[in-house]
């Protein structure tokens, strides 16, 4: 019995040392990346009283970090998909869209390059001062990117310009909305496909089905922009001159090019881990489902929402949906189910994590926000 409950206590104190090892591993493989962040809190407790300059440095924050988190989205399928060509012709390509689409709105809105999305009642104002946290909010993205959490930009960064409660309530309740949808189609689809995948998609994909995906990805690029640009415009003024507009355009297709470079850093595990992703023509089939959901809500009004509920969701529906069409022994197809839930838990706890960073962010950063709240508690 002793000699037992020795072995239990060796064993314990390996498994701690291996715990404390892993800490210390990953404190020191990450190194870099924390002192980069020390410094950009440093920068952001320094400039925040300059407003000009915190501007365009919460800009720049934004713009790389919302592009890096949502990328797994949008571009995640396609750097999966298309790993054997070189990562710079997949940056033009996206990138050569990214202008495309913002020059669009520039032109057609007056020099709104968000289509219209920040004219919504409570982000309609742009900032004329800032506070720390506001700065740091992008900063706090980076970190839960690098953490590989696909956290919502829309929650984390727009939620803390809005000095009205409501709008925050609308763009929460439009999100919900999205998961609800997209998690439901998905499962009609890909079970309503999974027979026709499973004996149709087999052996090496034909080339026309790279030209497919590369139109459907092209697609739901731009129909992401259109929701999410906001994102990344929030920090400027809300009409953009020909020199911000240029500075702004120019610095997120650079930010591209460093995405791409990385093949999508470290949050690319997210889909790395989803069932058959890598087959171009699963990558396809979706970011056409995905375009489709986005283009639906954003013709439905101009509210802002989460694009990565939506996406945590879609992804969701479609292990349900492949697990669902699993054929043999109902064991195997319950390891499969279970497995999805898995990640489907996996990935919403994560988003829910993100977005209640967003509502503390913006319950201390807007006094109108905690007017409203503490009036609905009568506090």
């Amino acid at each position: 019995m002793a000699k037992q409950k020795l072995i239990d206590q060796n064993i314990n104190q390996e498994n701690l040392s291996k715990k404390t090892y892993s800490i210390f591993d990953f404190a020191k493989t990450e190194r870099p990346f924390l002192i980069i962040t020390l410094v950009l809190v440093s920068i952001a407790g320094l400039i925040t009283e300059y407003t000009y300059a915190a501007m365009w440095f919460g800009f720049a924050l934004a713009a790389y970090s919302a592009i890096a988190n949502d990328s797994i989205q949008t571009i995640g399928t396609f750097i999966v998909s298309n790993q054997k060509i070189k990562w710079y012709w997949l940056w033009i390509f996206i990138g050569l869209i990214w202008v495309a689409t913002i020059t669009y709105s520039w032109i057609v809105f007056d020099g709104d390059v968000t289509f219209k999305l920040l004219s919504t009642p409570g982000l309609e104002k742009a900032p004329d001062n800032f506070v720390f946290l506001q700065l740091a909010a992008p900063i706090v993205l980076l970190v839960m990117t690098r953490m590989r959490w696909p956290v919502s930009t829309t929650f984390l960064l727009l939620n803390v310009f809005t000095y009205k409660a409501g709008t925050i309530v609308s763009v929460m309740t439009k999100s919900f909305l999205g998961y609800v949808l997209a998690f439901s189609l998905a499962i009609v689809v890909w079970f309503l496909l999974e027979r026709f995948v499973r004996n149709y998609l087999k052996g090496e994909a034909r080339p026309y089905w790279m030209v497919l995906q590369w139109i459907t990805s092209g697609t739901l690029w731009a129909v992401w922009i259109m929701q999410d640009a906001a994102n990344i415009a929030v920090f400027l003024p809300r009409q953009l001159n020909t020199l911000e507009f240029v500075v702004y355009t120019g610095f997120v297709f650079l930010g591209l090019g460093l995405i791409f470079f990385l093949k999508g850093d470290k949050i690319q595990d997210i889909i790395n881990e989803k069932t058959n992703v890598a087959d171009v023509r699963a990558a396809t089939l979706v970011d056409l489902v995905y375009a489709v959901i986005l283009f639906y809500f954003k013709m439905y009004n101009n509210v802002p929402m989460s694009t990565t509920w939506v996406f945590i969701g879609l992804l969701a529906g479609r292990e349900f949906a492949i697990a669902l069409g699993k054929h043999g022994k109902a064991k195997k197809r319950s390891a499969w189910l279970v497995r999805a839930f898995r990640l489907a838990r996996k990935d919403m706890f994560k988003a829910l994590a993100g977005l209640v960073v967003s509502l503390i962010l913006a319950i201390v950063i807007n006094k109108g926000v905690r007017e409203e709240i503490f009036a609905l508690f009568n506090f």
